[in-house]
């Protein structure tokens, strides 16, 4: 999507601190963090929000479950962390593509907002 900052990113079109990279996610540094650690896992693929995937995108929806692990491990969040999705307009999403905030290195409380 021409657009969407996310995609930029993904295409190295816009500058941003990438932490992990493959053929399907991109995890990069959030820009405003709520975290010592604070990072976006997003899909290379444009999807614009959980509601708008569909069964085509459950192997990448669990391909990003399961290298989470992988990328908390790769940060030091050996102590715990957050994995947290917006949706929609009342989920507070502000980009229009779908991602994830992986969150850790304090102690996080509940409820969250």
């Amino acid at each position: 999507m021409a657009d969407c900052i996310f995609c930029m990113i993904a295409n190295k079109e816009v500058p941003s601190n990438i932490v992990y990279e493959d053929d399907k996610i991109v995890c990069f540094h959030d820009l405003e963090p709520q975290a010592p650690v604070h990072v976006l896992i997003i899909p290379k693929k444009h999807i614009a929000s959980l509601d708008d995937t569909a069964s085509a995108d459950a192997e990448l929806l669990g391909y990003i479950m399961t290298k989470v692990k992988d990328i908390a491990g790769m940060l030091g969040l050996e102590n715990g962390y957050r994995l947290v999705n917006n949706c929609g307009e009342d989920g507070m999403q502000t980009v229009k593509h779908l991602h994830f905030h992986l969150l850790g290195k304090r102690k996080l409380t509940w409820p969250p907002g």
